[in-house]
């Protein structure tokens, strides 16, 4: 049985890790409400950014952009994975990892190979592990990114499938849905489905007028388009992270308080039996002088 001074030493120790805990807690509730501010005041932009460029293309024909363009057949596709830079945070950083491996599995057993780029250290570094091949890795763009570091994704992957290098592009972020809930959400990139285009064309019933013509014009749009999914992407994935890591230290909180009540009453059961044992000895001891 652990004595009175291990089981005070590991109630001090417990309560250290629970101020701990109680201050990542504050840290992540603060860079959350910043997070959730710029992915809310953005969400109204991309949806109308998309239902514009839908509206648009489910008017042109697949070969009037390359990113419209599908290649037959598909031998190597692009995924580009956003993890966060640290743990702590839950179950969040392995729910992504998880949906890019089923992912991965899934195009190599068709026979389709897959050029992984991982956004965030903790993909990188699971990959790394495994001694996976990456296309490319960006680390520490999550406490100061902003639009410009979406931009050099965005390009690299462009480029890629320009240069036909891959045929597809997928994007894997968190989708932030409330406070207790984020789930892995996967987007392609490139090529741009036709099909989700006619769907926006139909929804919308407004007219475009354009100068210079339509062709011209996604000349100059496809690519900012894209930089919305992939800058998108970014906010989702960071309040998501944020608040997959508050309520996690705040369970981890809650665990700490349990564990110290815990430990006290066995302290406390532990001293009363080293009383009753006390007085057991002395009245023994007296028992025994009167003999």
């Amino acid at each position: 049985m652990a004595t009175l001074r291990d089981i005070r030493n590991k109630i001090t120790a417990v309560k250290k890790t629970q101020q701990i805990t109680k201050a990542m807690n504050m840290v992540s509730a603060a860079k959350l409400r910043g997070a959730q501010q710029r992915m809310e005041g953005f969400r109204p932009y991309a949806q109308a950014f998309s239902m514009m460029l839908g509206n648009m293309a489910g008017r042109v024909e697949p070969d009037s952009h390359p990113f419209f363009q599908k290649t037959e057949p598909v031998t190597k596709v692009g995924l580009v994975l956003m993890t966060g830079d640290r743990g702590l945070c839950g179950s969040f950083n392995v729910n992504l990892i998880n949906t890019a491996v089923k992912f991965m599995r899934e195009k190599e057993a068709a026979g389709i190979e897959v050029s992984l780029v991982c956004v965030g250290r903790k993909g990188r570094d699971f990959f790394r592990r495994r001694k996976t091949e990456m296309a490319a890795q960006y680390v520490d763009v999550w406490n100061k990114f902003d639009f410009s570091n979406a931009v050099v994704v965005a390009r690299d992957i462009m480029s890629s499938f320009l240069s036909g290098d891959v045929q597809e592009v997928h994007l894997i972020h968190a989708s932030f849905i409330n406070m207790a809930i984020q789930r892995p959400r996967m987007v392609q990139l490139l090529p741009i489905q036709q099909a989700e285009a006619e769907e926006a064309q139909a929804a919308s019933t407004m007219e475009y007028l354009f100068e210079p013509p339509m062709e011209q014009f996604l000349e100059f749009l496809l690519p900012k388009y894209i930089n919305v999914l992939v800058y998108h992407g970014f906010l989702e994935n960071s309040a998501s992270e944020h608040a997959a890591r508050m309520t996690a230290m705040d369970n981890a909180q809650s665990n700490c308080k349990e564990m110290i009540t815990q430990l006290t009453l066995v302290m406390n059961k532990a001293r009363q039996a080293a009383i009753t044992k006390e007085l057991m000895d002395i009245v023994g001891g007296a028992e025994a002088l009167k003999g």
